[in-house]
């Protein structure tokens, strides 16, 4: 018998592993968006009797049996910490296909489509709240790193407020290659820099009307160089006093918005 490649066998490892994650989700709002968004896979629901009656409708209309539970004793595979307010779903995660099937936009929608990449962004909270801008601003997609990124999380379910539901959300191997491809769209490339000479609205003026994408790294470390090489430009957000600056989510949301078509 032949013995199949070490990275053929590595493939299929973490192609069953891939097809056995399961993520759990909690909280009232993400629980709610999970039970009644048609393209998620639901396991098991965990409720306490306030959290059913609350959630009623969604859970008929998803159609699972909810198992109670004494919200003394929450008896779902959580954090004790975690603020679930007597509702835990597990699910498996969403899967959006391709970049190329979801980087060009709704054909319904007004105007040329924007996408977000995150380069190593690891804090779930920080995601969240990046893919609940994205959803509010209208982007395509937010498309992050395979490794050194945010997984789907409970938390980070939770810090989109049901975004994660309905905002693709991707994760790439290989960023630098994502952005040629977007390229190939005919997307143009920003990459937010602290350090860039030109401001995004500047950069973006004479190509508004064209696909963008705004790069964003993570905090402290920021863009790697390869990110940096791979944009078509460095841009920065102007602050009014010197020492001005923002966490990873709360830059999206301003580019986002200065980017708007």
């Amino acid at each position: 018998m032949v013995k199949k490649p070490k990275w053929v066998v590595a493939k299929e490892q973490s192609k069953r592993a891939a097809a056995a994650e399961t993520v759990w989700l909690f909280g009232l709002h993400a629980v709610r968006d999970a039970l009644v968004n048609p393209n998620r896979e639901r396991l098991r629901l965990v409720v306490t009797r306030n959290a059913m009656d609350k959630l009623a409708d969604a859970i008929a209309q998803a159609g699972i049996e909810p198992e109670m539970s004494d919200p003394r004793k929450f008896d779902a595979p959580i954090d004790p910490q975690s603020v679930h307010q007597g509702a835990a779903l597990e699910v498996k995660p969403l899967n959006w296909g391709r970049l190329e099937d979801v980087a060009l936009g709704d054909s319904a929608s007004d105007g040329p489509p924007r996408v977000v990449l995150l380069d190593r962004v690891t804090d779930p909270h920080n995601v969240g709240a990046i893919l609940r801008s994205a959803e509010v601003f209208g982007a395509s997609a937010v498309v992050g790193t395979l490794h050194h990124s945010a997984p789907e999380t409970g938390a980070l379910a939770k810090t989109a407020s049901g975004a994660l539901e309905r905002q693709p959300y991707l994760r790439e191997r290989n960023l630098a290659d994502a952005m040629e491809r977007l390229r190939a769209m005919g997307y143009m490339i920003y990459g937010l820099d602290g350090e860039a000479e030109q401001t995004l609205e500047d950069a973006i003026a004479p190509v508004r009307d064209r696909p963008i994408a705004l790069v964003l790294g993570a905090e402290g470390p920021g863009l790697r160089p390869k990110t940096k090489d791979t944009c078509d430009g460095l841009v920065k957000i102007p602050f009014s006093r010197e020492f001005g600056s923002l966490n990873v989510s709360n830059a999206a949301a301003v580019a986002l918005y200065a980017a708007r078509a």
